[in-house]
């Protein structure tokens, strides 16, 4: 285990929450991997997280989460004779679920306050919803949808504290909570960074964009994976049923008939809010782009798609899906210039994923610059 070190200078990085509920749903939402890699710059620190080179997922702790956030990080190779150098962004790796549990020490202790309350409060033992959302027990969550979105508790004026620091490169990465008089100090161990290289997208090679709320994503997924699916197909065409999603398996998971399951998204603006396609499939002349991915590490984005508002899906000349989730999760307020006593801000999650090799019928370029759909026509 990583020892701290005795450095006398301030620490590389130090940020103080009011509240880890949202730092916890962000990070939960890229749990697919034991070891995440940790990136912190001036504005914010990044987690990001890989699976065999097929499926990579980040997510973004905005500095605005923070009531406070400081970095002494060091000027960037070659910078030295500047005025203003740019900073080096100082980057590790540890582990992931310990690291989760850690945070969730606050978020369970003060779920529990908030039970000992709806105990003796005869108007909440009243409110079916209030109910549901302080139960405790049954394995259900800390840290619930209705949480990282305020779901009528006032997540932001918890009594304690999270201070988040690394007093040094290749010292251990430190969380101290404090609530109610109580301190708890855990020192991760810190390892050196091994992430690869981002999965390549080309953003200049678009194929397709949508944009629709994430909600419908986790609907659709749900609904084609009651049949225990090894892959999943995507079609996105400008003529109807506009985007599809194929799988294809067995109830039983393990042999017996073949089951097929489809899900289409119909134009109009209650659903798909952006829509855009300027793939071209060679082998039949229309804009359409079609990939097939592994079932199981598209599911491993679930978590993003339930917490998240909308979700945007682009899809490259190469085949690449990327998926960005912007969600709307509660701010301190201070460190980013947010609203004091805490706003509701934006936060980021992204995935992407490579696709199984296809034939050459099925292989998409993009000629022209192809039109949005206007889908208020619908």
């Amino acid at each position: 285990m990583s020892q701290p070190t005795q450095d006398a200078g301030p620490p590389l990085f130090r940020a103080v929450a009011s509240s880890t509920r949202p730092l916890y749903q962000l990070l939960k939402a890229v749990g697919f991997t034991n070891k995440i890699h940790v990136e912190i710059t001036p504005e914010g620190l990044r987690f990001s997280a890989d699976h065999a080179r097929v499926m990579q997922g980040a997510a973004h702790w905005n500095k605005n989460l923070f009531a406070s956030y400081t970095t002494n990080l060091p000027p960037a190779a070659g910078n030295g004779d500047d005025d203003d150098p740019e900073p080096e962004p100082v980057s590790f790796q540890i582990s992931l679920p310990a690291f989760l549990e850690t945070l969730q020490i606050f978020g369970v202790a003060d779920v529990a306050a908030r039970q000992a309350r709806s105990d003796i409060d005869p108007l909440v033992r009243g409110n079916p919803r209030m109910n549901h959302q302080h139960r405790g027990g049954n394995g259900s969550d800390a840290f619930s949808h209705q949480t990282l979105h305020g779901g009528g508790f006032a997540s932001s004026s918890s009594n304690g504290t999270c201070i988040l620091s690394y007093p040094s490169d290749g010292g251990p990465f430190s969380i101290i909570l404090e609530e109610a008089g109580v301190k708890t100090t855990c020192n991760l161990t810190t390892y050196l960074p091994e992430m690869p290289e981002d999965i390549p997208f080309d953003i200049d090679d678009l194929s397709f964009k949508v944009i629709m709320q994430a909600r419908y994503l986790l609907d659709a997924l749900a609904e084609v994976g009651s049949i225990n699916p090894e892959r999943l197909t995507i079609v996105v065409s400008r003529k109807e049923p506009y985007l599809r999603f194929r799988t294809s398996g067995s109830h039983s998971g393990a042999g017996g008939p073949g089951v097929e399951s489809t899900v289409d998204f119909r134009r109009g603006r209650d659903l798909l809010e952006t829509f855009s396609v300027r793939a071209v499939e060679r082998a039949k002349g229309e804009r359409r782009w079609s990939q097939t991915f592994k079932f199981d590490t598209i599911k491993a984005a679930t978590e993003a798609m339930r917490i998240a508002s909308k979700v945007s899906l682009r899809g490259d000349g190469q085949g690449v899906l990327s998926m960005q989730f912007m969600v709307e999760v509660e701010g301190a307020g201070g460190a980013g210039g947010g609203v004091p006593g805490g706003g509701a801000g934006l936060s980021f999650l992204d995935f992407r994923f490579v696709p199984y090799a296809t034939d050459g019928d099925e292989e998409t370029d993009t000629e022209g610059e192809g039109d949005d759909v206007d889908m208020s026509e619908a």
